[in-house]
C-alpha cells in the first residue's frame, strides 16, 4: 500500500495542478496565447485518454510490475520531451504522454495494485492510499514553483522526469514484487480463499453490458467533469461571489483537507455499505455543494463550499476504486479500470470548456454551475436505480 501511495503521489507532474504552474512560463517563453495552450492541453488529454484501456489490458495480461515500469519509463520521457518543446506541436505531444501515463496510467496502476493484492478491508486501504497519494500530489505545485524559480521551467521538467525514473522504476521491480497479475478474483476473506476455488473471470462483454458498470463509469466521469470545470475557473467563479483572488486560491486548502478525510471515510464505508448507495451519496453531495454557490461569500460559507466540493470529488473516486472489484472481482480489473479512467480523463478535458462557454453565453458562471448541479443530481438518481450485477450460470 505504501508503494502504491508513493506511485500515486508521483503522478503529480501529469495532474492538472502539477502542469498548471508551468502554463504562464510556457506562454511567455514560446510566445503563444493562453487559449492555444489550453487547446493543446485539451487535445493532449483527450488523446491520452484513448490509451488507458490498452494500459489496463496490459496490466491484466502482463502484471502490475512490468506495466508500471514501462509507464514510468515513458512518463519520464514525455516530461523530458515537454522540456524541449519549441512550439504547440511539441507541447501537444508532451501533453498526450504525461496525461495518458501520469494522470491516467500511474493513477490507475497504483489503485489497481492495492485492489488485487488486498482481500480484507479493501475499501479502507484504497481510501488510505488515495488520501496519501492526494496529499503528495498537492505538494507538487508548491515545490515545482520554487524549483522553476531556481532552474527555469525546462530544467524543472527534466528534473521531474529524472525523479520518476529514479523512484518509480525501482518501486516497480522491488516495491511491488508481491503483487500478482489480475488473473483471478480476489477472495473476500482468507477463509474463503482456503475453502473455495477462485471464481472464474467475468467475461468483459458481460460486464460492460451491466447497468452497474455504466452507472459507476458515468458517475466518475460526471465527478471529473464537474470538479475540473469549477476548480479550473475557481478564481473567476468565486470572484463573482466577492472573494479576492487570494481568497479564491486559498479555497483549495479546505478542498484538499476535506478530500483527504472523505477518501478515508468513503473507502472505509465501502467495506460495510453498498458502493452503489455511497456513489449516489457522493453525487448528491456534488449537486448540493454546487447549488449553494449563490450563497457563498467571503468567510465560513466559502470554506464550507470548498470542503463540500473536495469531499464529493474524493469520495466518488474512493467509491469507484472499491466498487469495481466488489461487483466484478479482480480478474479483469485492469481492463475495467482502464475503461473507467479513460472516460474520467476525457471528461476532465471538456469540463472547463463547457463552463467557459456557459459563462460566455450567460455573462455569469451561476447558470452553468446550476446546470452542472442538475447533471450531478440526475446521475445520482441513475446510480440509485442501477441493478446489482449477477453472473448467469448455465
Amino acid at each position: 500500500m505504501a508503494a502504491s501511495a508513493l506511485v500515486l503521489a508521483l503522478s503529480g507532474p501529469g495532474q492538472t495542478a502539477g502542469i498548471a504552474v508551468f502554463v504562464d512560463h510556457v506562454i511567455a517563453d514560446l510566445d503563444v496565447s493562453r487559449s492555444a495552450v489550453s487547446l493543446a492541453y485539451m487535445v493532449g488529454t483527450l488523446a491520452g485518454a484513448l490509451a488507458l484501456p490498452w494500459i489496463g489490458r496490459a496490466v491484466d495480461r502482463f502484471g502490475v510490475q512490468r506495466v508500471l515500469a514501462l509507464v514510468a519509463l515513458g512518463f519520464g520521457g514525455f516530461l523530458v520531451l515537454l522540456a524541449g518543446a519549441q512550439g504547440l506541436l511539441g507541447l501537444t505531444a508532451g501533453f498526450v504522454g504525461v496525461r495518458a501515463l501520469g494522470q491516467g496510467g500511474m493513477t490507475m496502476i497504483a489503485t489497481t495494485a492495492v485492489a488485487i493484492s488486498v482481500t480484507h478491508k479493501r475499501g479502507t486501504l484504497l481510501g488510505l492510499t488515495s488520501s496519501l497519494g492526494a496529499a503528495g500530489i498537492s505538494l507538487f505545485p508548491l515545490l515545482t514553483e520554487r524549483v522553476i524559480a531556481v532552474l527555469d521551467w525546462r530544467y524543472t521538467f527534466v528534473a521531474e522526469g529524472a525523479l520518476i525514473w529514479v523512484i518509480v522504476l525501482p518501486l516497480a521491480w522491488w516495491g511491488l514484487r508481491g503483487v500478482s497479475r489480475t488473473s483471478q478474483k480476489a477472495p473476500a476473506s482468507p477463509r474463503k480463499e482456503q475453502d473455495e476455488p477462485a471464481e472464474p473471470a467475468w467475461p468483459l462483454r458481460a460486464i460492460v453490458g451491466t447497468t452497474m458498470f455504466w452507472a459507476m463509469a458515468g458517475a466518475i466521469a460526471c465527478s471529473g467533469l464537474v470538479s475540473t470545470a469549477v476548480f479550473f475557473h475557481q478564481i473567476s467563479v468565486l470572484g463573482e461571489q466577492g472573494l479576492t483572488p487570494a481568497q479564491s486560491a486559498a479555497n483549495f486548502l479546505p478542498q484538499t483537507v476535506a478530500g483527504l478525510g472523505a477518501a478515508l471515510l468513503f473507502g472505509s464505508a465501502a467495506d460495510r455499505l453498498s458502493p452503489k448507495m455511497l456513489m449516489c451519496a457522493a453525487m448528491a453531495m456534488h449537486a448540493l455543494a454546487l447549488l449553494t454557490l449563490p450563497l457563498v461569500a467571503p468567510g465560513l460559507s466559502a470554506l464550507l463550499y470548498g470542503a463540500a466540493l473536495g469531499a464529493a470529488a474524493s469520495g466518488a473516486r474512493a467509491v469507484e476504486s472499491a466498487a469495481l472489484p466488489f461487483y466484478f472481482g479482480t480478474a479483469s480489473l485492469g481492463t475495467l479500470r482502464g475503461l473507467t479512467q479513460s472516460v474520467a480523463v476525457a471528461s476532465t478535458a471538456v469540463g472547463p470548456i463547457l463552463l467557459s462557454l456557459a459563462h460566455g453565453w450567460a455573462g455569469s458562471y451561476r447558470p452553468g454551475v446550476m446546470g452542472l448541479a442538475l447533471l450531478c443530481a440526475l446521475v445520482a438518481i441513475a446510480v440509485c436505480f442501477a441493478r446489482r450485477p449477477l453472473r448467469r450460470t448455465a
